[in-house]
């Protein structure tokens, strides 16, 4: 080993930069990511069937393996919705949120990115004024773009959570 360097130093170092893996992915121009270990499956789109009565956001439900899954257009709830950009083609992230799982339509899935958690800063406060953008938990450049962190556990207000709950029959 080098001169000054001791194994309790390089231990603390990997320690300082812990890496968090993330789901990179697409809705128009911007890069989102999602932790690794809140996704359940990725699939293209699948058959949505309407749910009367559901809010705008809420795009219906999915059988997946004889599961009712409740779909979000995750382009609508961050309120980036515009007709003449909505791809012919999107993916669906199936993720487990605190035990909820749920579907979130998104343009594209990108990569699978590790970050190093030092490197993610909050976001900035003229962002987070609006209550609408509580769910963003940071941003971080990965080179030519800032990647939006979201944070999957507040995008839902809690009497969105119980429609969710009645859509999927919990």
């Amino acid at each position: 080993m080098p001169e000054g360097f001791s194994a309790d130093r390089i231990a603390d170092r990997e320690e300082k930069e812990q890496l968090m893996q993330l789901v990179g992915f697409t809705i128009g121009k911007e890069q989102f990511g999602v932790d690794i270990l809140m996704v359940q499956e990725i699939i293209r789109s699948a058959p949505i069937t309407s749910v009367p009565n559901s809010p705008d956001f809420i795009e219906g439900v999915i059988n997946l393996r004889g599961n009712i899954i409740p779909v979000i257009e995750l382009r609508k709830r961050l309120g980036l919705y515009r007709k003449e950009t909505v791809p012919k083609d999107s993916w669906i992230l199936i993720l487990d949120i605190e035990g909820r799982v749920t579907g979130f339509i998104v343009d594209s899935v990108t990569k699978v990115l590790k970050i190093v958690e030092s490197t993610i800063e909050p976001p900035p406060e003229v962002v987070m004024a609006g209550l609408a953008n509580r769910y963003i938990k940071g941003v971080c450049d990965i080179g030519s773009n800032l990647l939006i962190l979201l944070d999957f556990n507040r995008i839902l207000m809690t009497d969105e959570l119980r429609q969710l709950s009645s859509i999927s029959g919990e």
